[in-house]
């Protein structure tokens, strides 16, 4: 088997969480039990995209409180939240309260800037003249303010309530949770911009080519930035790549699969629009042909946290064979280790 000389510390997962247009309830229910075989299966995080207009979560505070009860251990995350639609200190209290719910499982991540189907959804979600509003960074710091806590209001303001007297500020406060806010960075000024304000760095299989039309030569350059802007504390970096073992999968699945990264290799060969968008090649294939693969990729050497990016178009059984195959054929030559509670129960 193909040796890779690093070592992966935290393996996640993130699924698109869709569902059939007609039954909403049986995609997120099956989502959900995708969490709870995450956990038992031994991965250090479980994350969901955030989509509006879509059949997908369009709220992952909301499913994410649900996923606080049907599992105990494993991170929850969501990337992304476009903040532009959001409240930064609403969306402060949903946050926390997942957070205190999951006992300080919750990693939050953010994009910031003009938020995706404005033409459709601004004149719903905004009262005035909503394309002049400040869609900026700025919004972002504000809720991570917001979650730290610190009293609100003018000094020495209280608040009475049928059960006392306090001090305003957020609540429910839930301490820990500003230094698990992501950013879903893929440019050099959104990478130099989490890091100079503390944030953690979110990185996939989409970025900007900024200087050059190597896909990898523009993530390190990201990486590099968002390194140079530490100060005392050393941020996360999380990588997510579509990788698609197919081990245990039937001839028919292996195929489909296999005729799903054919159909999305064009776009990996140029650059796309005035951002000059760049895409990685999927993964696809047996464990050693993807270990291969991922031997050449000079982005993971440079992390310790990798989030399986798992497709859109697959159903529930299938990615159910696909994290299972990850975690039992590939994760470990990439160095990663199950959590000691799982390795305790094993010996057990």
């Amino acid at each position: 088997m193909t040796a890779i000389s690093h070592s992966i510390r935290k393996l996640a997962f993130l699924t698109p969480g869709n569902y059939p247009d007609s039954n909403p309830h049986s995609g997120l229910e099956r989502t959900l039990q995708l969490f709870e075989l995450g956990e038992r299966l031994g991965y250090d995080g479980a994350w969901v995209r955030q989509r509006h207009l879509e059949p997908g979560i369009s709220s992952a505070a909301a499913f994410l409180a649900a996923a606080t009860q049907r599992t105990s251990r494993i991170e929850l995350g969501t990337a992304v939240i476009p903040i532009g639609y959001e409240s930064p200190y609403r969306l402060a209290e949903d946050l926390s309260t997942v957070d205190v719910l999951s006992r300080g499982r919750l990693n939050v991540g953010l994009s910031a800037g003009f938020p995706p189907h404005a033409d459709i959804l601004g004149p719903l979600v905004f009262d005035g003249d909503w394309r002049n509003f400040d869609f900026s960074h700025e919004r972002v710091l504000r809720l991570v303010n917001n979650l730290r806590g610190d009293p609100i209001g003018e000094l020495g303001a209280i608040i009475e309530f049928p059960g006392g007297r306090v001090r305003p500020r957020l609540q429910p406060h839930a301490p820990g949770l500003p230094d698990r806010i992501w950013y879903g960075g893929g440019s050099l000024k959104s990478a130099e911009w989490a890091g100079r304000n503390g944030l953690n760095l979110l990185i996939g299989n989409v970025t900007s080519g900024e200087g050059t039309d190597n896909f990898f030569e523009a993530q390190l350059h990201q990486l590099e930035i968002f390194f140079a802007q530490q100060n005392d504390r050393q941020g996360r970096v999380a990588l997510g790549r579509v990788i698609v073992p197919f081990d245990s999968a039937d001839h028919h699945t292996r195929k489909r699969y296999a005729d799903y990264a054919a159909g999305r290799h064009a776009r990996t060969l140029h650059a796309h629009g005035e951002r000059r968008t760049l895409f990685a090649q999927d993964v696809v294939g047996t464990s050693e042909q993807i270990l291969e693969q991922l031997s050449k990729d000079p982005i993971l050497a440079r992390v310790d946290e990798l989030r399986l990016e798992l497709p859109y178009e697959f159903e529930p059984h299938e990615y159910e064979q696909i994290i299972t195959d990850f975690i039992a054929n590939v994760a470990p030559a990439l160095g990663w280790r199950p959590p000691p509670c799982l390795t305790a129960s094993a010996a057990e």
